[in-house]
């Protein structure tokens, strides 16, 4: 496989996971939190970061630059998919109170007045909506993030470019 197929790979399973957030939130009715949101900025990040690397086609150098901006995008996103989990840990009156939405924060507050109290987190971001395999959606985005994160970097660090 080359580093472009590869890339493509990566590219194609983000926009399949947007695919799944769009159905969950208007067929399945699933409102996106604040941080779900963000988790879904973080898989575009890198979804794009991944088609541009795959259009680019660069040698062994440039794939691992682009690997590594794809990386950073899908830490960034898991680590928002960590914090959200660790919000729907906690015991109910640990929770955040639910504070304004996420466009009212955007049109109110700089924007990092903004990501920084969407990261602290509020009660709509430790509500649970639905479990797969006894597991939550900021968990799924984990895993799918650590897919990422792997097959990237096993990618760029093949002996073939």
């Amino acid at each position: 496989m080359s580093n472009r197929q590869g890339f493509l790979l990566v590219a194609a399973a983000c926009a399949g996971a947007m695919g799944f957030a769009l159905f969950a939130q208007y067929q399945l009715g699933l409102e996106p939190c604040p941080l779900c949101i963000f988790q879904r900025i973080g898989v575009m990040a890198a979804g794009v970061l991944a088609l541009l690397a795959a259009l680019h086609n660069p040698g062994r150098t440039g794939a691992r630059v682009w690997g590594g901006l794809t990386v950073l995008a899908a830490l960034a996103g898991s680590g928002v998919s960590l914090r959200q989990l660790w919000l729907q840990s906690l015991p109910a009156d640990q929770v955040p109170q639910c504070g304004p939405g996420l466009e009212y924060l955007m049109e109110s507050f700089p924007l990092w007045d903004v990501l920084s109290r969407v990261l602290k987190g509020s009660g709509e971001c430790a509500e649970i909506h639905g479990r797969f395999l006894g597991m939550t959606m900021p968990f799924w985005v984990a895993v799918f993030f650590a897919g990422v994160i792997v097959w990237t970097l096993w990618l760029v660090s093949r002996r073939r470019a």
